[in-house]
């Protein structure tokens, strides 16, 4: 053996020694964080206490709507004092789901199915087969990160079959191109997945600016603009088909959310942990939470300094280095790194709509459900450490927390979320070789 060879022999004996025991640690933490997620799960599914307050109110409005009575007048619903949020179409389409008060009485186990299906559907950026790990890490993220999955089991909300056709959406969009085939090649699916992803943000409608993400996919720009033009005619339809169909109950649905009906709850109405409550609390703290305008500039200014700006900054020190031969405009150059990088274009798609949801100026605990689905696309082509670090923060400290009785809800959900969306940032040039294949 040559003295190269012995060398290079032993290079690749100390890299594996050297990659072995990081692999195992990481192993070990995915366990125990499993035990973790499982004893979570185990503890809710488990608890006598029924819950499930918003499964009732929708079932309850969908009998209401049956009956003939106006289901936004919350003396019309059953057993509740909250009102029904949702547009007026969907009263039609929740009827089988609610039918003969099987929902209500099983939603756990039935959310629990959905959470299932969701967790193996989300995509991996540029895999067209995810190996068992990131099965397996997405699972974990989709019923541990950030408790949002713990809210949905707690309140029976719909959020867990909005995250199921979220995770449909991404599937479709995402779709890894083909050997042999051009950009058009996924235009099909792709325009299944926005026209999905568009009518998900119909059925909560403050999380639309999440659609305006799509113009980071790989794809030209001509397409990109499709896309999103029929993820938002999408979001229109049900608005446009509630206001056809159903006026007088439009009219109601518009007087519920507004405040407008006096004696009863209004969505619009509540606390939620959001930057946008946030700048109401500084607001108010110099005497201002009166002036809207004040409210929303300080609203865009947290967004921007928590959220959009590092987004902003990340994507530019990647993009920033790279230049096609002939001049272009900074937007043409923009759309040509993305189509050049498809993966990375793919990983800054999800990222940005991870951001945009979180700019949302409405968040309920059991949101956190469908942000944690995004970060189950993100988090498992991150190195190990990084790894390591996201899944600490948005699982195992909530998890902990909720087990040894401390209540994780609001602010605190809303905090780890954006220490986790820091730390998936990407940090630039080198990155494009830092994303992990199995």
């Amino acid at each position: 053996m040559t003295d190269v060879a012995a060398s290079a022999e032993g290079g690749e004996r100390a890299a594996f020694a050297a990659e072995a025991p990081g692999s195992n640690w990481m192993t070990r933490f995915i366990l125990a964080l499993a035990v973790l997620v499982a004893t979570l799960v185990a503890i809710d599914m488990g608890m006598d206490a029924t819950f499930g307050w918003d499964a009732r109110v929708n079932c309850a409005a969908v009998d209401a709507h049956v009956q003939g009575l106006d289901p936004y007048y919350v003396k019309n619903l059953k057993d509740t004092k909250l009102s029904y949020p949702y547009l007026p179409v969907t009263l039609d389409a929740f009827r089988p789901v609610c039918a003969g008060g099987f929902l209500v009485a099983h939603h756990k186990p039935i959310f629990l199915l959905l959470t299932l299906i969701s967790a193996p559907l989300l995509p991996g950026l540029g895999k067209s087969r995810p190996g068992m790990r990131d099965i397996a890490l997405r699972i974990l993220c989709a019923f541990g990160g950030f408790l949002g999955f713990q809210w949905i089991v707690a309140t029976g909300n719909f959020a867990a079959l909005s995250g199921l056709l979220t995770a449909a959406a991404l599937a479709l969009l995402l779709r890894p191109a083909q050997p042999g085939h051009g950009a058009g090649a996924n235009l099909a699916p792709q325009l299944a997945g926005a026209a999905l992803l568009g009518l998900v943000t119909s059925f909560k409608l403050v999380f639309f600016p999440v659609l305006a993400a799509l113009y980071f996919l790989p794809q030209p720009r001509a397409r990109k603009l499709l896309l999103i033009c029929v993820a938002a005619g999408m979001f229109v339809l049900p608005i446009l088909a509630s206001l056809a169909i159903y006026p007088d109950l439009f009219k109601s649905w518009l007087s519920a959310i507004l405040g407008q009906i006096p004696g009863q709850h209004s969505p619009g109405n509540e606390v939620n942990p959001s930057l946008l409550f946030i700048a109401v609390t500084l607001a108010d703290s110099v005497g201002l939470a009166g002036s809207k305008a004040v409210v929303a500039m300080l609203y865009g200014l947290i967004a921007i300094a928590l959220v959009l700006a590092p987004l902003a900054i990340s994507v530019w020190l990647m993009v920033g280095s790279w230049r096609p031969a002939g001049k272009a405009s900074l937007l043409e150059v923009f759309d040509l790194w993305l189509v050049g990088h498809p993966e990375i274009a793919m990983r800054i798609t999800v990222l940005a709509m991870y951001a945009l949801y979180l700019c949302a100026p409405r968040l309920k605990e059991y949101a956190f459900f469908e942000l944690a689905l995004y970060a189950a696309v993100l988090v498992v082509d991150l190195p190990a450490v990084m790894m390591a670090a996201v899944l600490a923060i948005a699982i195992a400290i909530p998890i902990l927390a909720s087990i040894s009785g401390i209540f994780v809800s609001g602010f605190g959900q809303l905090a780890l979320a954006l220490i986790c969306f820091w730390l998936l940032l990407p940090r630039g040039p080198s990155d494009h070789s830092a994303v992990r294949s199995t």
